[in-house]
């Protein structure tokens, strides 16, 4: 029987391998999208794809066991910090609003501000009631001296006091008179101080007049030395009226302050009634039993006469000792206010720094260079923010500042937290306060990758009690019409939120079949969403640039040529040094030992494949394969495990009856840089055949594929970009129609080609082939049988295995010959 070619019926290896151009794409049929244009269907407020995730999170969020914080992973553009907004935002979170957490003084110890928990709003409520009772005492108490009742009774009290000061002073004159002294005021500087001087014939003399007298005859030594005597005594008497005096001093200051406090006790009973009445618990009530007794010893700092008259130095020195505000003891610091909340609160922390997550102190400057601060200048961060409810924040930017992990891990482990100035510590402060902690109940919802969570799982035993959840954001959902028709409502939702003009239905086909591009295999689409929206935006603009009322598909394929276009310049350039032969890559003809291998650039925003020359040569010995990567230290691991596996499998083939008496070398030329993975180890086997049988390659196809040590070929990935890297090559120097690509056979479904390449397959002008054996392969880069070993091990005369084996046996013989 013969075929249309007129061949045998027997078909060639080219046409059983071959694969047709419908399985080359996937299409994304028009009738598959529900509407004729994107504003006609209603956009998606679900979240696409991340079932897993959503339940992960679901779940840590709903559990109020200790330890039960998130760890969301995956890779960037996903839209995890999008996918948690709305999450929290949608569901219905349980729970009571959390109270208001306030910072005030400290009557005991100054330097270790108390935190006060208070139920939502009472915290600015308590801040509006002292400010009101403070502005009430700065009136009142100034204003008393305006009392004409209250001035009676202070003028009798002072009147008294100072007539006990003069009887006592005006008796010690009397002493002094008596003794032959008399008592007089002195000018010692700016200041005068009392003194006894003698007093002679009825004149005061000075002391040093004594001696002249003495000398004159007019007294004897003994009478002086008396009068010493005498002041001696008086001085200390007068010593001791001074000290009796500061008492009465201070009794009279006491019992102005009482009289004071008659006046203003309604007052301070009001306040403090209303005070405890308004706000409840013990913690406050006894805050506020503190803050009234030390008001009712201070009521001098209520009037600022005095204040006014310090200047200068002085005026420093008493801001600096007490703070320039002397009523800052009654005031309140609201750090938290949820006054405005319906439901637990929920803080997305786009700047997770030190500050930003945990709070700080700040300082103010100072007349004369000196930094102050005080209970007031406490500032909440996120996680004080989003007590009793729930914290979102990206993990890499947090751990960038070192001193964010081990504080988060005190605050989760502790549920407390303790905030801490900035000021670096050579800056000199007149002031260091040490807030006492405050109590945290917060969860904890952190955005990662998966190595960040892989490395602290394993290496901190604290980190795996913390986040107890983990929540895989997936890069890829199946491809069904379900989820065609999420991506037309997602695509909805974008046009519409972001005023962009709509697409067609054909439009909205050509961005279903960019995300199974992304995806990478054509029954999955792409969840990568952030890189869809940016398709959609960009073919907006080149829609506008046509003037069209729509998005179509022509749009879509613009905005990614163009982006491919952008980001391929690193591509040119390689295609370049090929088509000027710096790169010697052969596209046409046949070869010996020599094939085109395929490999993959990462650049990492964009990838693209390019044609390598892989070569083999073998000669007798006993090294086995020589891996000339390796040997140059530009091979990777997986690379050496692939080179091995060839060694694995020509033991198994050729190695049953006769010893293995070969040196091969492989050599991936032109190759200046690493080389890792085993996508090459097909080509590196049929290389190295091609050298033992002495029979060339093709060099019109490109080969990619991973062997087994049974002679599998296995899939391997980039597999788009390999076949339209060596396209691309081959149509530069104009298609031949042999030209093409062998592939794995089941990277069958992560074919998503370029419709150019589609097309010119279509024309016959490019080919590609699948296989599944190394043999198959084989055949079709040779022409010739590969060859089935028979039951007494042999190959058939002319097949490749057979030339193979003869070959290894003639090294075999040789080298017996040599050595004997």
């Amino acid at each position: 029987m013969k075929t249309a070619s007129g061949s045998t019926g027997r078909r060639s290896p080219e046409e059983k391998l071959r694969i047709p151009p419908e399985k080359l794409r996937w299409r994304c049929r028009p009738e598959w999208i529900p509407g004729d244009s994107s504003d006609q269907i209603a956009p998606t407020e679900e979240i696409i794809g991340q079932e897993r995730a959503l339940r992960a999170i679901e779940t840590g969020l709903r559990l109020k066991s200790p330890g039960y914080n998130v760890f969301v992973a995956g890779l960037t553009g996903t839209g995890k910090m999008t996918t948690i907004r709305r999450l929290l935002e949608q569901i219905n979170v349980d729970g009571e609003v959390p109270g208001d957490i306030c910072y005030v003084y400290n009557f005991h110890d100054p330097d270790q501000p108390i935190p006060l928990y208070l139920a939502p709003g009472e915290g600015t409520r308590l801040a509006r009631d002292m400010d009101k009772m403070v502005q009430e005492f700065a009136r009142l108490i100034p204003g008393i001296e305006e009392n004409e009742q209250f001035g009676a009774e202070k003028k009798s009290l002072i009147d008294r006091y100072r007539k006990r000061n003069q009887e006592i002073f005006k008796q010690f004159e009397e002493r002094v008179q008596a003794e032959g002294l008399a008592l007089m005021q002195v000018q010692i500087g700016g200041v005068q101080q009392p003194e006894i001087f003698p007093v002679i014939n009825n004149e005061v003399v000075p002391w040093e007049s004594l001696t002249e007298l003495v000398d004159s005859g007019k007294l004897t030594r003994e009478q002086v030395n008396a009068l010493h005597e005498k002041h001696d005594s008086l001085m200390e008497e007068l010593s001791s009226l001074f000290q009796q005096t500061k008492e009465l001093q201070q009794e009279l200051a006491e019992k102005l302050e009482s009289l004071r406090l008659k006046y203003l006790r309604p007052a301070i009973t009001h306040w403090k009634r209303h005070l405890k009445a308004t706000y409840k618990g013990r913690e406050i009530h006894e805050h506020f039993d503190r803050l009234f007794s030390y008001l009712e010893s201070h009521l001098d700092d209520f009037d600022h006469k005095g204040d006014e008259q310090k200047t200068g130095l002085l005026a420093a020195l008493s801001t600096a000792k007490r703070s320039s505000d002397p009523l800052l003891v009654y005031r309140v610091n609201v750090l938290v206010d949820n006054s405005g909340l319906e439901k637990p609160p929920i803080v997305i922390e786009t700047a997770p720094n030190f500050p930003n997550l945990f709070g700080t102190i700040e300082h103010t400057l100072q007349a004369g260079g000196i930094w102050h601060t005080d209970f007031m200048h406490i500032k909440a961060g996120s996680l004080l923010a989003a007590n009793g409810g729930y914290l979102v924040f990206n993990f890499l930017d947090a751990i960038s500042d070192p001193r964010v992990w081990p504080a988060l891990k005190r605050v989760l482990k502790n549920n407390e937290i303790i905030i801490q100035p900035e000021m670096p510590p050579y800056f000199p402060t007149t002031s260091s306060i040490r807030p006492k902690p405050i109590r945290v109940n917060v969860k904890v919802v952190v955005v990662g990758d998966y190595y960040s969570y892989q490395y602290l799982y394993e290496n901190e035993d604290e980190f795996r009690k913390i986040f107890k959840i983990r929540a895989d954001f997936d890069t890829e959902m199946k491809n069904t019409r379900r989820t065609i028709r999420q991506y037309a409502r997602f695509i909805s939702k974008i046009c519409r939120t972001e005023n962009l003009l709509p697409l067609d239905r054909e439009g909205m086909a050509a961005v279903a079949e960019f995300g199974v591009e992304l995806a990478g295999r054509n029954n999955k689409l792409s969840t990568r969403f952030s890189d869809v929206a940016d398709v959609i935006r960009e073919a907006h603009y080149w829609a506008e640039r046509d003037s069209a009322s729509r998005i179509g598909a022509d749009h879509i394929r613009r905005a990614i040529q163009e982006r491919r276009y952008r980001l391929s310049m690193t591509e040119d350039k390689v295609q370049e040094l090929i088509l000027n032969n710096v790169l010697l890559i052969q596209t046409k003809g046949e070869r010996v030992g020599q094939v085109n291998g395929l490999s993959v650039y990462d650049m990492g925003d964009y990838s693209f494949g390019k044609p390598s020359k892989i070569t083999a040569e073998v000669a007798m010995g006993r090294s086995g394969i020589i891996n000339i990567e390796r040997e140059a230290e530009l091979s990777g691991k997986i690379y050496n495990k692939g080179v091995l596996i060839i060694s694995g499998y020509l033991n198994g083939k050729y190695a049953q009856d006769i010893p293995l008496t070969v040196n091969a070398s492989i050599c991936f030329e032109q190759s200046y840089s690493g080389v890792d993975g085993d996508s090459a180890s097909a080509a590196e086997i049929f290389a190295l055949l091609s050298s033992l049988a002495n029979v060339p390659l093709r060099q019109d196809l490109a080969v990619t594929g991973s062997v087994s040590q049974k002679g599998e070929i296995q899939p391997v990935g980039g597999i788009n970009e390999k076949i339209e890297g060596f396209y691309r090559v081959c149509k530069a120097r104009k298609l031949t129609g042999t030209q093409g690509v062998v592939i794995p056979k089941k990277n069958l479904p992560d074919l998503m080609l370029e419709p150019e390449v589609v097309e010119s397959v279509r024309r016959g002008e490019f080919h590609i082939y699948a296989i599944d054996t190394v043999d198959e392969g084989l055949e079709l880069l040779t022409g010739l049988p590969a060859g089935k070993r028979n039951r007494q091990g042999a190959y058939p005369a002319g097949s490749v295995h057979f030339r193979v084996q003869q070959r290894l046996i003639e090294f075999a013989q040789k080298m017996k010959e040599f050595e004997a």
